[in-house]
């Protein structure tokens, strides 16, 4: 039961600390919308979107107002595109179909210009995969990704290498925008169906026809419990951020099925991610230094976030029916002010971000590095977090800016949610004969599960 402290704590976590649902996102099925024309196809697509999601949001500035709970973002995935167009070839057809209906709808992002090549790519698939950069160059509102990589497939080492390319070429096309198209696309491990997080979202196959994933972050309310249990031992520290993922996924859980039943969709899942903002006080960063570090990046981070991100896990599990996603906590650089201050400090390096992805819920995120980077350099910060997401058999993710004209010393402003990145130094000792051979690396052996 839910009594009158708790409510009073809720509006205290909403007005104080930042608690806000981050993201209702509708997962929209395109398999219907297949045909052998680009233009029916691109025009099934479009009309599909706009009428399936045509109230989101004001569906959620109306649960907003009923329940005084800030939803930031109003999101769209569909089925991946690589999928969709593959009979016509229309791809960029239907990423500006795309990008019409999600300006139509008002809605902040659309994900799923994506493919899934953990394993091999066919010739349309790799086709499409020519076309992300003009697509990302040419559309406001469009995300892309590819799955690279999975622990039961191994590491498709072919499209590793081509997407360095790729994200060099996005960085080139968008040279006048700080390359914020890089912004829009993310390369994954293990990558998940019912993520509602851009750039990364799609809508899986395994999907029912319309989904309302909801995403709900909190980093200030956690931050602000541990300040008042002061230097309890880990132990309880754990013990707090376990209840407060509770609290917090259990407003999410109240949104997302109200979202679900005013809509009338499946509810998805919730995905409880601390996922931060430049705001003060809204920090993944703070928090680990309220653990007790003197400033991210120092000895004992990864530590630190190991336990943040299973304390999170274990309190939302028991919120919510539906838990999914990539519940846990982001460790993106440009939106984390803690993150950016350590990084112009000096105290936090890439190695070290590197290490932190082991353990976090995705990986290298909004990663900004020399323009002058190389594609092969790219390929293999690519397949080095690939690496770690097979072998661990979690989620792990890289995005990474190489912004265009820019040096360790300079940074980069995407304003609003994407915040700012200062550009990080990158080993150019050269991958490149690695990258070169192409290939797989095969699946670790304890993927061999059945």
């Amino acid at each position: 039961m839910i009594n009158q402290h708790d409510i009073i704590e809720t509006v205290k976590m909403i007005g104080e600390h930042h608690l806000d649902v981050r993201t209702i996102t509708m997962g929209i099925s395109l398999l219907d919308c297949v045909s052998p024309s680009k233009e029916e196809t691109a025009k099934r697509v479009y009309e599909k979107v706009v009428r399936n999601a045509n109230d989101l949001v004001a569906t959620g500035e109306k649960i907003a107002k009923m329940y005084g709970i800030p939803i930031v973002n109003k999101r769209v995935s569909v089925t991946p595109v690589s999928l969709v167009g593959s009979s016509s070839g229309g791809y960029l057809e239907i990423a500006r179909a795309l990008d019409k209906a999600a300006k139509e709808i008002g809605i902040d992002f659309i994900g799923g210009y994506s493919a899934l090549v953990q394993k091999g790519a066919t010739k349309q698939e790799n086709d499409f995969l020519d076309t992300i950069p003009e697509a990302l160059a040419t559309t406001e509102k469009v995300c892309s990704s590819v799955n690279l990589a999975s622990t039961r497939a191994g590491i498709n080492m072919d499209v590793c290498g081509k997407v360095g390319r790729l994200i060099k070429e996005t960085a080139y096309l968008t040279r006048d925008r700080e390359s914020i198209g890089c912004a829009k696309f993310v390369a994954f491990a293990n990558a998940v169906e019912d993520n509602p997080f851009m750039a990364g979202a799609f809508h899986g196959v395994g999907e029912a026809d319309k989904v309302i994933n909801v995403g709900v972050s909190g980093p200030g309310v956690v931050k602000t419990a541990l300040e008042r249990i002061g230097d309890a031992d880990l132990g309880t520290v754990c013990e707090t951020i376990k209840k407060t993922a509770f609290k917090v996924t259990r407003v999410g859980q109240l949104v997302a099925q109200k979202a679900s039943e005013m809509l009338n969709a499946n509810f998805g899942i919730v995905d409880l991610s601390l996922a931060p903002t430049p705001v003060v006080g809204d920090s993944v960063a703070h928090i680990l230094e309220e653990i007790g570090l003197e400033q991210v990046g120092a000895c004992g981070t990864t530590a630190c976030l190991a336990l943040l991100n299973d304390a999170v896990k274990k309190g939302g599990i028991m919120a919510s029916s539906h838990v999914g996603g990539l519940s846990g906590a982001f460790i993106p650089v440009s939106e984390d002010i803690g993150m950016i201050n350590a990084v112009n400090s000096g105290a936090l390096s890439l190695n070290k971000l590197e290490a932190m992805t082991a353990v976090c819920s995705v990986g290298l995120d909004m990663i900004a590095i020399p323009g002058d980077t190389s594609a092969e350099v790219i390929s293999a910060l690519i397949a080095d977090e690939a690496a770690i997401g097979v072998v661990n058999n979690k989620t792990t993710a890289v995005r990474v800016i190489p912004a265009y004209g820019k040096k360790v010393g300079d940074s980069v402003e995407f304003g609003g949610l994407l915040g700012q990145a200062p550009i990080m130094d990158i080993s150019t000792v050269s991958p490149a004969r690695f990258i070169n051979r192409g290939g797989r690396i095969a699946a670790p052996v304890h993927a061999n599960k059945n």
